[in-house]
């Protein structure tokens, strides 16, 4: 089958994954209405095209904190890769780096931080954090990754408990016997979420930053007064974000909380988003609504799902090709 456009590839994903991973990924939180609206929110989104402009050349490379980037997507933290893939992170990784964007590797990897900085090295990586009850177990991995070379650090903020998935319960989801936590190995037992820190506050962005010298990205705003909490806390970038879905059903779609968070903000902080992207065109529109880059989350993993880290630069290629061309025919 040829891959034409994302959509291939969840179906593909779909079909292949064992019923217990695919239902993972695809989790929303109870209706899943807030997950469904991340995707339906872009189609009622219309451009207004302009005609006869020098289309020619166009540049789509963008910066993150300085570093330049091929275009304006990256690739959103997201756990358990190897459920999608052996090789699991240290895939994704690699895909990132060959397409020369951002992947943002989350606490929760199947790979160990030093496999994914092997796995590619050089390659523009951020790290994604949740604070645990266990303070010293989230400041030695706030530290290893720095000292591996990660380039900034992203706070995720909207999980102090972990949102009723439905499906994951009635699976009884667990990872594998084969399958650990690995940078988490001996701090806890492994998926016991409880262990998340449930009275963490903006206080403790003074205590990130008092750990390490990497910029500090928060994810999981989606409104002007948490968007100017964070300006105030000194952060460096900002991820407008419901956490695909899975945490709050019920909040807005991403793009439609973006335009405040922007006006917020004001230009002090750079401004992301991630959610429902699944077309170069939904790029196009996040970024003329003030967006500076997006991250995308299941499509990276249903890329993994069908050719490891090939499948994923695949999944990149096409939103790059689509970006190009949505920004050519909006002139």
């Amino acid at each position: 089958m040829a891959m034409v456009c994302l959509s291939d590839f969840e179906a593909y994903a779909k079909k292949y994954l064992p019923k217990i991973a695919w239902d993972f990924f695809a989790a929303g939180a109870d209706d899943c209405s807030t997950r469904d609206e991340n995707i339906l929110a872009y189609k009622r989104i219309r451009f207004r095209p302009r005609m006869l402009r020098d289309v020619s050349v166009m540049d789509i490379r963008t910066k993150l904190l300085g570093t330049e980037i091929s275009f304006p997507v990256g690739i959103a933290p997201t756990g358990f890769h190897q459920l999608a893939w052996p090789d699991g992170e240290k895939s994704t990784a690699r895909a990132a780096k060959a397409m020369n964007t951002c992947y943002i590797a989350s606490t929760y990897s199947t790979c160990t931080l030093e496999e994914i900085s092997a796995a590619a090295p050089g390659g523009l990586r951020w790290f994604q954090l949740y604070i645990h009850r266990n303070r010293a177990v989230s400041q030695q991995l706030v530290q290893r990754a720095e000292a591996l070379g990660f380039q900034g650090l992203v706070l995720t903020a909207d999980l102090p408990y972990t949102g009723k998935r439905r499906d994951d319960v009635r699976n009884g989801f667990r990872l594998p016997p084969h399958m650990t936590l690995k940078n988490l190995e001996g701090a806890f037992e492994v998926c016991k979420m409880s262990l998340l820190d449930p009275s963490v506050t903006w206080n403790d962005i003074y205590w990130l930053r008092s750990l390490t010298h990497l910029p500090i990205i928060i994810k999981g705003i989606l409104t002007k007064e948490d968007a100017e909490l964070a300006v105030r806390h000194g952060v460096q970038g900002i991820i407008v974000s419901n956490h695909g879905g899975r945490q709050l059903d019920g909040g807005p779609a991403t793009i439609d909380a973006l335009v405040e968070v922007v006006e917020a903000v004001q230009g002090r902080v750079e401004v992301y988003l991630d959610g429902g992207i699944r077309k170069g065109s939904d790029v196009l529109k996040a970024l003329a609504l003030g967006a500076k880059c997006v991250f995308i989350g299941r499509p990276a993993l249903w890329g993994l799902a069908y050719k490891g880290e090939e499948g994923l630069q695949d999944v990149l290629r096409i939103l790059q090709d689509e970006f190009r061309l949505s920004m050519a025919l909006a002139g």
